[in-house]
């Protein structure tokens, strides 16, 4: 039955994080110095801080101290945060006519024009970050960073081995240097700077999940140890739980597969993967037709264009007989996707049927 399945949910979409997403991530992380103001009862236009949203906050702190560079660089880094970079734009170039000496305010400004795609404009900030900056090795990780989402790899590794002689303890340099190699494709050296972060910092989340993506791959059941241990650390995460999931569905642990799904599902009720591959499973493996009618509506329901889902919707319905609404099912699917050649083989064996 297998082979009459489109298996597409394969396709790690829901699970592969953007990396440039990621390298966005990282420099978030490093550069906020937002001001907890959660204890704060001042009051201000008639609200206590604790009422303020975070905007308003920044902008009072602006109001009452606008020669402040670090209130400019924090509205910045908000701004950046909220994908406005023409504001994060005004604001850090503010910071930096206020202050000149702080490194901070030229990797700001290195993320806002990378956001805008002035890759030498970014570059030439992290540059000038690197002239006034004596911590040198978080530098040149920003450069690595650049030189990465511009797939120059080479290049990436120099930088990372410049960070790593001046602080070998840097599990975010291993990181950056594993994900540069799996993109090359050199899985091995992957794995191998991916280990040495987790070795330094067992907390990170992402290095377990990109070993748990390269052990899945190779079908090796190191896999699940690795996304267990992302779990540990982030049980909700819906991503790990999906990579996980499908490894189990691949090597048909169905009841595990099912278990992980429900989990998610639990999570978010709206998951179109989750429902999708539990009708799967239910249609392949356990053969429990209505059943995977029901998860499969559930993912057309989120999802009223999810072709596959009605594609397969339609085979439950056509093994169960239920021609008329099998027919329905392909058509759907043909309506969205014109050559689904499955769909074409369907109708034309339901054809010959009711003939």
């Amino acid at each position: 039955m297998k082979n009459n399945i489109n298996t597409c949910f394969i396709v790690f979409f829901q699970t592969l994080i953007s990396f440039s997403l990621k390298i966005f991530l990282l420099f978030f992380v490093a550069g906020l110095a937002f001001t907890s103001c959660n204890n704060a009862t001042k009051k201000t236009d008639n609200k206590t801080e604790t009422e303020l949203t975070e905007i308003e906050i920044l902008n009072n702190k602006i109001n009452s101290n606008p020669d402040n560079a670090q209130f400019y660089n924090d509205r910045a880094l908000y701004f950046i945060n909220h994908n406005n970079d023409n504001e994060a734009l005004g604001d850090i170039k503010k910071a930096i006519e206020l202050d000149e000496s702080n490194s901070d305010y030229y990797i700001t400004l290195s993320n806002i024009y990378l956001y805008q795609g002035k890759v030498s404009n970014s570059l030439d900030a992290i540059n000038k970050a690197l002239e006034l900056d004596t911590d040198k090795a978080r530098i040149y990780l920003k450069l690595a960073e650049v030189h990465l989402i511009l797939k120059e790899y080479q290049t990436t590794h120099e930088n990372i081995e410049k960070a790593l002689e001046l602080d070998p303890i840097n599990p975010v340099a291993y990181f950056i240097n594993g994900y540069s190699f799996l993109e090359e494709g050199d899985t091995n050296l992957a794995i191998r700077n991916f280990q040495e972060a987790i070795s330094q910092d067992q907390g990170y989340l992402d290095a377990f999940y990109y070993l748990g993506m390269i052990f899945s791959d190779k079908n090796d059941k190191l896999a699940v140890e690795y996304l267990n241990n992302a779990l540990e650390i982030e049980p909700d995460n819906v991503e790990v739980l999906y990579l996980l999931g499908l490894f189990f569905q691949e090597n048909e642990e169905t009841e595990k597969a099912i278990e992980i799904y429900d989990r998610i599902l639990k999570i978010d009720e709206n998951n179109k993967y989750a429902n999708y591959n539990k009708a799967y499973i239910k249609l392949v493996y356990l053969e429990e037709f209505e059943n995977a009618i029901d998860d499969f509506s559930k993912a057309i329901e989120t999802d009223p264009a999810y072709s596959d889902a009605y594609y397969n919707r339609g085979y439950c319905y056509e093994l169960l007989n239920d021609f008329e609404n099998s027919v329905k099912d392909y058509q759907k699917t043909l309506s969205l996707r014109p050559n689904h050649e499955k769909a074409i083989n369907g109708l034309n064996r339901i054809d010959k049927e009711i003939k």
